[in-house]
């Protein structure tokens, strides 16, 4: 049976505007978007290129977000073996309940919790082994990589460390004012990077990175759709360009084009 403790499974983004969101990443990402009936409302899932498997979705931003003063953003989801009882530990290692476990009919059982950064995370498991997972890679349409800033970047190694058993992978010195770029994942495999949470950015984030054919190209292309860039696209490691933007709504994400 497949270890998918740990493993990011499915992203999620929360707006004020699904329509105007579709028509955007449709044309930027490239991913189809597929209307999928739901009990609690309208859910479109976001569908990479040459596939028919899921990546994520789109939703209506809840109101109790709303409320609470966020933002339109993209959720990560997380596999965990039980969902009640990571959502415990993550409590116990100081994390904040958003949304407690809560069924998925027909298809998982899900909980959306907030670290002690700020950073806004869910957990997910299916309701069968064979509930498909989103699988990220370097196709494109897919999410090629995670970045979380944080306040404290060894403490947060540590959480997530005993909540999703992760671990350090390579690091990268950034400078005496942002310190170590820290990767981490599962054995040889790197899911992202945590590193220090710049001024500008209010409190700790998940940021995930989509693939694209030509990371600058789609930065161009931005402007014309609504969109912005925030810093980027820069060289990183392996040969490849990345940025991080802004969506029409407001919700951050990253674009990633592989050499």
């Amino acid at each position: 049976m497949a270890d998918n403790h740990g493993k990011f499974c499915w992203y999620e983004l929360m707006t004020t505007d699904v329509a105007a969101a579709k028509a955007f990443y449709t044309e930027l990402v490239g991913w189809g978007a597929q209307p999928v009936p739901m009990a609690t409302g309208e859910y479109t899932m976001w569908i990479p290129p040459g596939t028919t498997d899921g990546i994520g979705g789109v939703t209506v931003l809840p109101e109790q977000a709303k409320a609470m003063g966020a933002p339109p953003y993209w959720q990560v989801y997380v596999a965990v073996d039980d969902v009640e009882a990571s959502a415990k530990l993550a409590t116990e290692l100081g994390a904040k309940t958003y949304v407690p476990p809560v069924d998925i009919p027909n298809y998982g059982r899900f909980a959306v919790l907030g670290d002690p950064w700020g950073a806004v995370f869910a957990l997910f498991r299916g309701t069968t082994p064979d509930v498909q997972l989103a699988d990220p890679g370097e196709a494109l349409g897919k999410a090629g990589w995670h970045e979380l800033v944080t306040d404290d970047v060894e403490a947060a190694v540590q959480f997530y460390g005993k909540l999703f058993g992760w671990t350090k992978t390579d690091a990268m010195d950034m400078g005496p004012e942002m310190g170590t770029y820290q990767m981490f994942g599962k054995g040889k495999v790197s899911y992202g990077g945590i590193f220090k949470r710049p001024p500008m950015v209010p409190s700790g984030a998940w940021v995930t990175y989509f693939n694209v054919p030509d990371a600058d190209a789609a930065a161009a292309a931005l402007a014309g759709k609504g969109g912005k860039m925030m810093n980027g696209p820069h060289d990183v490691p392996g040969g490849g360009r990345a940025g991080v933007a802004l969506d029409p709504q407001g919700a951050a994400f990253g674009i990633l084009s592989k050499k």
